[in-house]
């Protein structure tokens, strides 16, 4: 009974989400015509792609109770490690692309040893790791952009047409394979079960046996993972990495994440939620740029967007537990 009481609710939050996505978008299209056009269309979902695969990783994050602010500049710290072990070594960029992968899984890692064994809280271990890889960004970039040009094909890994459709980017077909296997994750495996367990109650799940410290630090790593697949898809959208990029993008993927029904308080999360509010971010800031309205303005907007979403998470929170 209480199982399909909460299928109807995600359902219904869903369609609410979808409403406001619309109510949106055609807002802006009554402002500025051209906002509506397919290859406006297409920007806006190519820049969601980005946005949407990191927030996916921190929506198992947040579901654990826990936070993760380094995944922007993990983001960028993965796309120039593949970037210079290319320049560097001369070696394939398949195998570049997976140490990129590999040493974003690893900083997540990092994160995820330092709140279990560490007992650092997520948001004190994660901005130290934040800090860690701006830095390194810069250090091992020069401060210089880090240039795919010699990686044949790399830039249509994000913005190929997909099956030869003009607009419809490879990063799309990326973007959709990310979420279905969070969903995947989420709903049919154990760390998704656990991740759950953890975020509602996790002295109750270490007391029934569960090993809570290595579950939190599974979620950790796949949100790390999740940040290098953005960095992949960044990169190959610039045909480089540019190291002064990420500090901000954790930003708008936590507000995705919270926007789209996953609550601060761990114990429930949506992934097609997460999805839906990456586009509301996306469509908002796309369209407030059509607008001509200044950069620290939409920042603001976003933040004030993001207090209301956490307003009515607590709301719910608060419902929850009566």
């Amino acid at each position: 009974m209480k199982s399909k009481f909460l299928q109807k609710r995600s359902v219904r939050q869903k369609l609410i989400l979808l409403g406001a996505l619309l109510l949106i978008f055609l807002f802006f299209t009554l402002q500025n015509s051209s906002f509506a056009r397919y290859e406006n269309i297409m920007t806006i979902t190519l820049a969601t792609c980005i946005n949407g695969i990191l927030s996916l990783g921190v929506t198992f994050v947040i579901l654990t109770g826990g936070i993760d602010l380094s995944i922007g500049t993990v983001m960028t710290f993965s796309s120039i490690i593949s970037g210079m072990v290319f320049n560097k070594t001369g070696l394939p960029i398949g195998i570049c692309i997976v140490i990129g992968l590999l040493s974003g899984a690893l900083c997540g890692l990092i994160n995820g040893f330092a709140v279990t064994k560490m007992n650092l809280p997520p948001f004190i271990a994660t901005m130290c790791m934040m800090m860690i890889t701006k830095g390194l960004n810069l250090i091992i970039s020069g401060i210089k952009p880090v240039y795919f040009s010699d990686a044949k094909n790399y830039q249509k890994i994000a913005t190929g047409d997909f099956l030869g459709i003009k607009g419809f980017y490879n990063a799309i077909i990326i973007y959709l394979l990310c979420a279905v296997l969070a969903a995947f994750i989420y709903n049919k495996t154990i760390l998704g079960r656990y991740a759950k367990s953890i975020g509602s109650n996790e002295n109750a799940t270490r007391l029934s046996g569960i090993r809570t410290d290595r579950w939190k630090i599974s979620v950790y790593v796949l949100c790390g993972l999740f940040s290098a697949i953005a960095g992949l898809v960044m990169s190959s959208r610039l045909n480089s990495a540019q190291p002064q990029l990420g500090s901000g993008y954790e930003t708008e993927a936590i507000a995705a994440t919270v926007i789209g029904g996953t609550s601060m308080g761990g114990g429930l999360a949506s992934i097609w939620g997460s999805v839906i509010g990456a586009f509301i971010v996306s469509t908002l800031t796309n369209g407030l740029r059509s607008m001509a309205v200044a950069t620290e303005w939409q920042t603001v907007l976003i933040g004030v967007v993001l207090a209301l979403a956490l307003f009515i998470d607590q709301l719910q929170h608060k419902k929850r537990n009566n």
